[in-house]
């Protein structure tokens, strides 16, 4: 096929935003063929900015339904990210998933068997994987040259958001509606990219503060520390009240420390190895020679155009996917452990989560029923 035609679940404001760049061709091999929404003033919306050439629906199912699209993407509540995969995946439908995956493991589980059964393709939109930045920071690590790692961490406390910004909708920063918070909405982009560099933790312990700075029932600044199966430590910084915010990945290994911030790319290298070092140095207090390096980084950072110009392109051509959807239940292992572990008093929560268990915790929360079950 030429194009791949694509329809939009959800017209808010990720809906506008990748039916705008449909439109206006900003993915080649990809086309703008339907939108859906239960709300016909939202259907207005997408008929003002598309005109006729698009077709609308006023359900999910009938716009997968209609013959019109070769794929979907979720631009919707979280807890219909995998209900929709599933309908559309059993459906003969390619499905790319917005972030979050889901809101809980066992559903999200639930998407990925069905979508290891079908032969169609199946991939997450985290776009952050197409910034050059950490694909370049992901292969020093993966390569060795970091060395073992001993100690990974990142403060993102540029998540700033107003009160307005929950304001503005009524399932936003509620369990029911959202899932969660900070951590559930902006936060998968980071938790992702810190398991694709770092790999995935063992366990995790949390101190979630919830409300704490904004009207909202759902976690706005969160402290958590993490071991890795190797013993090496995480420390997970987020909020969304500090203005102007930081974002620093740190990553600490035998060979040196790398650095990620403000859209650079450093590395304190280690002349020699210190496993080795300190085996061989008899003196008191030393250390290797340290070089500090300016990694160069090429390439251009394409965000959500570019994970849907791959995925189209695994459609048309089987090139593989940079964000399968099966790796989108990775960061949301963590973003459950945090909360469990929160709920429980602080303690240590080993991942993979007892799904079964932060379900009916979660359920709780939401008063038995979640939105999508309604």
């Amino acid at each position: 096929m030429d194009k791949v035609r694509i329809g939009i679940i959800g017209f808010g404001h990720m809906g506008n935003q990748h039916s705008s760049a449909l439109l206006a061709d900003k993915v080649p091999n990809a086309k703008l063929a339907a939108v859906a929404d239960i709300d016909p003033k939202k259907l207005e919306k997408a008929r003002a900015l598309a005109g006729d050439s698009v077709s609308y629906f006023n359900s999910a199912e009938a716009l997968m339904d209609s013959g019109l699209v070769d794929a979907v993407i979720p631009t919707c509540p979280h807890y219909w990210h995998p209900v929709y995969g599933i309908y559309a995946l059993e459906h003969g439908l390619n499905y790319l998933c917005e972030k979050p995956a889901g809101v809980y493991t066992n559903a999200v589980k639930k998407m990925n068997e069905v979508a290891a059964k079908s032969d169609k393709v199946f991939g997450v939109m985290f776009n952050q994987r197409t910034n050059p930045l950490y694909q370049k920071a992901r292969d020093l690590v993966q390569s060795g040259e970091v060395g073992r790692i001993l100690h990974c961490h990142w403060l993102i406390s540029s998540w700033f958001r107003p009160q307005s910004y929950y304001d503005n909708s009524d399932w936003r920063a509620t369990w029911k509606g959202e899932g969660g918070g900070l951590l559930m909405n902006q936060n998968p982009h980071n938790l992702d990219l810190w398991q694709w560099i770092c790999g995935m933790p063992s366990r995790v312990k949390a101190t979630v503060y919830y409300g704490k700075y904004r009207n909202i029932e759902v976690e706005d600044d969160v402290y958590a520390l993490m071991e890795y199966p190797d013993g090496h430590i995480g420390t997970y910084v987020t909020t969304i009240a500090d203005e102007p915010g930081t974002n620093r990945l740190e990553i600490s290994g035998t060979r040196g420390k790398l650095v990620v911030e403000n859209d650079s790319l450093s590395f304190w290298r280690c002349r020699e190895d210190t496993d080795d070092f300190q085996k061989h140095f008899k003196g008191e207090i030393g250390h290797p020679e340290i070089w500090k390096c300016e990694i160069p980084v090429k390439g251009t950072y394409t965000s959500h155009c570019g994970i849907i110009k791959n995925f189209c392109e695994a459609i048309q051509k089987g090139t593989p996917l940079l964000a399968p959807g099966s790796e989108g239940i990775n960061s949301l292992e963590i973003i459950n452990g945090i909360l469990l572990s929160s709920w429980t008093g602080g303690d240590w929560v080993d991942l993979p989560v007892d799904g079964d268990r932060y379900e009916a915790l979660l359920r709780q929360k939401c008063g038995g029923k979640f939105i999508c079950e309604e």
